[in-house]
């Protein structure tokens, strides 16, 4: 293949290509090179989706000609909406600042590849909140200036000169890859180098593979070019980091550190670009590993912390967020140990793939957090007045890791569908039917991801029978009922055996179907505010709870569900 002297909107496209296929070949490696403190251990896997969805973007483009103009929209729009983890959402940023220099040229020479690349590195500055060297963005920054200086010695209309500057910025993005342990301590005491780093070096294999016909690099080959570089696919085994942003003991979070903070909470923004500033504020003081992207009223927002109501009432302030996904780091440190382990010869890595795992159908940002934070996989945004499709659930089910799944479906409407995708999948796939949020809540109390689908599905459905379950919501007609006359407006609560009791307040609603529901051996209320819940009518229950049943706690969070202000459990 002949050496090209500038880059089409088809070659862009297969770079993008090949990079996935890189970062694929090169995945498990990458994963395993995750230690302490960010406890990131699926940096390879996170990348590889990511180029995942750009391609699903371009692929919409269709097989006809497509301009560089709509190449590069493609490649920042699907970056943007596929970055998952820290590292995806770097990544995202420099994939989007690549095709931002790119997208205003016909072709792409030694200039515009420059230009790309240093907006590449400067967006991707730009978008962590406290940026540390020795991470990916030192790599990033270190090929952009590497491309820089090249650009300015090699003759402009060179055949060479596109690969030119491919081959000083993947140099330098390689040697910058072996001298992170030297900026970061916690890569020094490993002897590692940064996870994301690594993986993006293979970006610039794949733009050489396409511009210079050059091979990507085997699994067995290192992505640096020292002795002390952790070999993607190769055979020293050596664990590395992913280090976007490290703090100090003090960094913003008080005097915690970041291996305390248990969650990772991602989503998009909907939210005008002026809030976003305001956004990042409120951010920096719940947690670490703040990284904001996008723009034109999208972003893709990643933080690490302990509060997950915090950081999710933040996007409320500043705008809508969605497709909100919470990941328990506790649970990936332990998944690391199991790998590291295996890979020294110790314990096999028993539970870092579950048996079994968990979708669950849920709707209202809180709910959605708590399902993710107990355990389920998946969580399929849907509910009351939103059912999800058969295909939406089909391809939580598919996402979820393991050979068998439990669909939680939380509403009476969804079980049917549920069950339809158990026939349309290769995996083992045990609907619970789940008629409401605390019911599947209670079910998940019960799931063991080392255990069959169908030993989950009995402990669960086990649970769900012995729960007392309640909710509160506004009715839109009149009517007659069981309970009495209904009029609009009036709350109702609602049991499983239908409508109980009709009040003239959301509280009231609550009390009076918790005395109904209440039984003598009952301790414990869970409530679950939603949209139109106020701090007032949840104080009014809680102080009806004192007063007529001192003996029972009662515990409130914040759930966001549409439609019911209120949702209860009693154990």
């Amino acid at each position: 293949m002949e050496r090209l002297a500038h880059l089409e909107a088809r070659h862009l496209r297969a770079v993008m290509v090949a990079f996935r296929d890189a970062l694929r070949t090169h995945q498990a490696r990458i994963n395993r090179l995750n230690v302490y403190p960010v406890p990131d251990g699926d940096t390879g896997t996170n990348m590889a989706l990511t180029l995942e969805s750009v391609l699903e973007e371009l692929g919409a483009l269709g097989d006809g000609e497509v301009g560089m103009a709509a190449t590069c929209k493609a490649i920042s729009h699907g970056s943007l909406m596929g970055a998952r983890g820290n590292s995806g959402v770097i990544l995202s940023q420099i994939l989007r600042g690549i095709a931002d220099g790119c997208q205003g040229a016909d072709s792409v020479g030694p200039p515009e590849l420059v230009g790309a690349l240093a907006d590449a590195s400067a967006g991707a500055y730009e978008a962590v909140t406290r940026p540390v060297e020795g991470t990916i963005l030192t790599v990033m920054r270190a090929a952009a200036d590497a491309a820089g200086r090249s650009n300015g010695s090699v003759e402009p209309n060179s055949d060479d000169a596109l690969v030119g500057v491919l081959d000083s910025a993947r140099s330098a993005a390689a040697e910058a890859l072996d001298h992170t342990p030297e900026q970061l301590e916690a890569l020094a005491r490993a002897g590692v180098v940064d996870a994301g780093g690594a993986g993006l070096v293979l970006l610039f294999d794949a733009f050489l593979s396409v511009a210079a016909g050059r091979p990507l690099p085997a699994a067995e080959e290192a992505p640096g070019a020292g002795e002390q570089a952790v070999e993607v696919g190769g055979g020293r085994g050596r664990e590395g980091a992913n280090f976007a942003h490290e703090p100090s003991p003090e960094d913003g979070a008080g005097d915690r550190v970041v291996s305390d903070l248990r969650y990772e909470v991602i989503y998009l923004l909907e939210a005008p670009d002026g809030s976003i500033p305001a956004f990042k504020e409120a951010w920096a003081a719940l947690g670490d590993s703040i990284v904001v992207v996008g723009g034109e009223g999208l972003w893709k927002c990643h933080i690490h912390t302990d509060d997950i109501g915090g950081a999710v009432e933040a996007a409320l302030e500043a705008g809508r967020p969605r497709s909100i996904r919470v990941t328990d780091l506790a649970d990936e440190v332990q998944e690391e140990r199991w790998v590291r382990e295996a890979a020294s010869g110790g314990a096999e890595p028993a539970g870092a793939t579950p048996i079994t795992a968990v979708v669950a159908v849920a709707s209202g940002e809180g709910i959605q957090a708590m399902f993710a934070s107990m355990g389920a996989q998946q969580v399929v945004a849907g509910g009351q007045s939103m059912n999800p499709s058969t295909a939406e659930i089909l391809a939580a089910v598919e996402a979820a890791p393991g050979a068998e799944v439990v669909v939680l479906p939380n509403n009476s409407n969804i079980v049917a569908v549920a069950e339809q995708v158990g026939g349309l999948t290769a995996k083992t796939v045990r609907v619970v039917p789940t008629s409401g949020i605390p019911e599947g809540l209670a079910a998940l109390l019960e799931y063991d991801a080392g255990a069959s689908a169908d030993d989950n599905a009995q402990r669960m459905s086990a649970a769900t029978s012995r729960l007392v379950a309640g909710e509160v919501t506004r009715a839109v007609r009149a009517s007659q009922t069981r309970a009495g006359p209904v009029a609009p407006g009036d709350w109702l609560g609602l049991s499983r055996d239908g409508i109980e009791v009709v009040e003239s307040s959301p509280s009231g609603a609550v009390c009076a179907l918790l005395a109904k529901l209440f039984g003598p051996d009952h301790q414990l209320v869970t409530l679950i505010e939603g949209e139109g819940a106020e701090a007032g009518e949840t104080g009014r229950i809680t102080e009806w709870l004192a007063e007529n049943y001192p003996g029972v706690a009662a515990e409130a969070h914040h759930g966001g569900q549409p439609h019911y202000p209120y949702l209860f459990s009693v154990e």
